[in-house]
């Protein structure tokens, strides 16, 4: 069974960087597409940066220029970096993959790590 386990979330100050780890175990799987995605209190769920199996990324505007998606394949691991962080960032952040598992392809989701960033 495959599982994402997610990392490096915190409290950090506004104009401050963090850098979020996401990988997945479990089983024998490619990579397709992966992606963060986050939820603010009170609002819904949105996604913040995407990768897609050709390598081509893809970010929300609030983020474009301070955040970065990548990915190891050796590591099974998918990376957020975030920097000059701002109060509006703060948000419970997910990870997701859409993982390919005996010819089929499925999404699965990280537990989702808290990002706080003070003013």
């Amino acid at each position: 069974q495959v599982q994402l386990v997610e990392s490096g979330g915190g409290l950090v100050q506004a104009g401050g960087s963090l850098r979020l780890s996401c990988a997945a175990s479990g089983s024998t799987f490619s990579i397709n597409g992966i992606g963060w995605h986050r939820q603010a209190p009170g609002k819904q769920r949105e996604l913040v940066a995407a990768l897609n199996s050709g390598g081509l990324p893809n970010y929300a505007d609030s983020v474009k220029g301070r955040f970065t998606i990548s990915r190891d394949n050796a590591k099974n691991t998918v990376y957020l970096q975030m920097d000059s962080l701002k109060p509006d960032d703060t948000a419970v952040y997910y990870c997701q993959m859409d993982l390919s598992l005996g010819g089929f392809t499925y999404r699965y989701w990280g537990q989702g790590t808290q990002v706080t960033v003070s003013s």
